[in-house]
């Protein structure tokens, strides 16, 4: 290690009391990769005591997405958060989130860096954040995540490093950190023109006057274990690999499709499964998480390269591949999300988003957050950043929930993240909607028709028929009222969706 960084090594339980109550902190971390796992468990530990102290002990802590138990779960447990953002899954977060006992803000990814830069969310106090080595010449390795980690380096007034020796070295080289991005209105275009291209260095750019602290860490991350695709996951994929033939067969993409982007869970590993079978080859990602599917492709030879932010593997996945991770280096980039999720890039490069979604409703507007339009899940996350962005966007759920009790077609959503000019293709087992080019009427049509499922298809079609004859408005009928009544299901049964992280 530098001799610079050396002098600063010490206990998490030492760089956790640097923390001050009401601190806002930016934490490295994206689907449960490269998160601090040391100091929060420390600084959980500090928070306890102060509180049987009777004093008054919360941060505010900013991430790139998810994290794992040791940071959003500990912290959570003993109330020590006042706000979160951008992005969680965590069970305990969660809940105190919807119980009003912690405030969170849902971001677009691509905005929370750029928000921080401009000064939007208050001044960063520090920033800690996972890596996985120190040089001996004062580079440093990025971890198996890079999220806003520049970001908050760059704004924090002080630096906390959690060095990972869990963390291959093969990492080294596989990260690209570009550094020209700049503010408003001296922002240059980002040359990026080929999801593996290369802009920048692989490594961190450290300020060392403003590094605190050095602590030491071996615990690996939190590894997400994927179902393995069901009937019905199947079927959505095999929906969408036809409906991608047909657009290559049309001329309208090549048949090595275009860059592509997956959201996080099993129903899009499903599909980037069904795409070994299929006959696409030389495959590239543009996406923000390297899952197993993405891997398994690479494997196969159907995939050339992919960009990412982050890894989010399966326990098997991260036992399979970690160990063998530098096979992966010239195939697989690590980017900050500010680039990984940058709109312009998305539109340059074409990519096509597949996203998954808790409910869409008849005319094609999306809700992928909320739950009875109040009680959050997890957050829109990079989906809408694809969505609005991409050459096409996809959302892709079961046609029903919690044992087929719950359809997830239903006339209106109680919460709208993603609009109906914002969706291309509605999905289900059931069938698929393209809704390019047709107006609320003709979608409505395709999207009860091809994606309800047949327990509720009936009554889709009287909601919409009844609303044609009797709502003032005959663009988008509605009957407010009645439509609202189809999400009192879940109240009078209790139900929560499952965790779509």
């Amino acid at each position: 290690m530098h001799p610079a960084f050396a002098h600063r090594v010490m206990s998490g339980e030492e760089a956790a009391a640097l923390i001050q109550p009401g601190s806002q902190i930016g934490m490295s971390g994206f689907t449960g990769s490269g998160y601090p796992k040391a100091v929060p468990l420390a600084l959980a530990r500090r928070i306890t005591d102060a509180h049987l102290r009777g004093q008054h002990f919360k941060v505010n802590i900013f991430t790139g997405a998810s994290t794992g138990p040791e940071l959003d779960g500990a912290l959570a447990m003993v109330g020590g958060m006042q706000m979160r953002l951008p992005y969680q899954s965590d069970p305990i977060t969660r809940k105190l989130i919807n119980a009003g006992e912690m405030q969170y803000t849902d971001l677009h990814l691509s905005h929370v860096a750029q928000f921080v830069e401009y000064g939007f969310l208050g001044k960063m106090d520090l920033a800690l954040i996972e890596v996985t080595a120190i040089l001996d010449d004062g580079r440093v390795i990025p971890s198996t995540s890079v999220g806003n980690n520049q970001t908050w380096i760059d704004c924090a007034d002080k630096i906390i490093l959690e060095v990972n020796s869990s963390q291959p070295m093969e990492l080294e080289g596989m990260h690209d950190l570009y550094y020209g991005l700049g503010l408003p209105p001296y922002r240059d275009p980002i040359p990026l023109t080929a999801p593996n291209q290369r802009l920048g260095t692989p490594y961190l750019k450290i300020p060392l006057d403003r590094v605190a602290a050095v602590v030491r860490t071996d615990k690996p991350d939190r590894a997400t274990a994927f179902k393995a695709p069901d009937e019905g996951s199947k079927r959505i994929a095999g929906h969408i690999l036809e409906f991608l033939g047909s657009e290559v067969k049309k001329g309208r993409i090549p048949a090595s499709l275009l860059p592509l982007q997956s959201g996080v869970g099993n129903i899009a590993n499903a599909v980037l499964y069904g795409l070994e079978e299929g006959p696409f080859e030389n495959l590239t990602a543009y996406t923000e998480v390297i899952q197993d599917g993405l891997i398994r492709l690479m494997q196969t030879g159907k995939m050339l390269s992919a960009s990412a932010t982050a890894f989010s593997l399966s326990p098997e996945g991260a036992a399979e591949i970690m160990p063998h991770i530098g096979e992966y280096r010239d195939r697989i980039v690590l980017r900050s999300q500010e680039i990984s999720n940058h709109p312009g890039i998305i539109r340059r490069l074409g990519v096509i988003a597949m996203n998954g979604m808790i409910e869409a409703d008849i005319y094609g507007n999306v809700n992928s957050t909320h739950i009875m339009g109040s009680s959050i899940q997890n957050g829109i996350g990079g989906s809408g950043d694809f969505a609005r962005n991409g050459f096409m966007s996809i959302f892709m759920a079961p046609s029903t929930a919690q044992k087929g009790t719950i359809s997830t077609i239903v006339p209106m959503v109680s919460h709208v993240d993603h609009t109906e000019h914002d969706v291309s293709v509605v999905v289900t087992e059931q069938g698929l909607a393209d809704l390019r080019g047709l107006s609320p009427t003709q979608r409505a049509k395709l999207v009860i028709e091809n994606c309800s499922h047949p327990d509720y298809r009936p009554a889709l079609r009287d909601y919409f028929q009844r609303a044609g004859r009797l709502s003032t408005g005959k663009h988008t009928p509605h009957m407010l009222t009645e439509s609202l009544s189809w999400h009192s299901r879940y109240l009078r049964c209790g139900h929560m969706l499952e965790d779509k992280g």
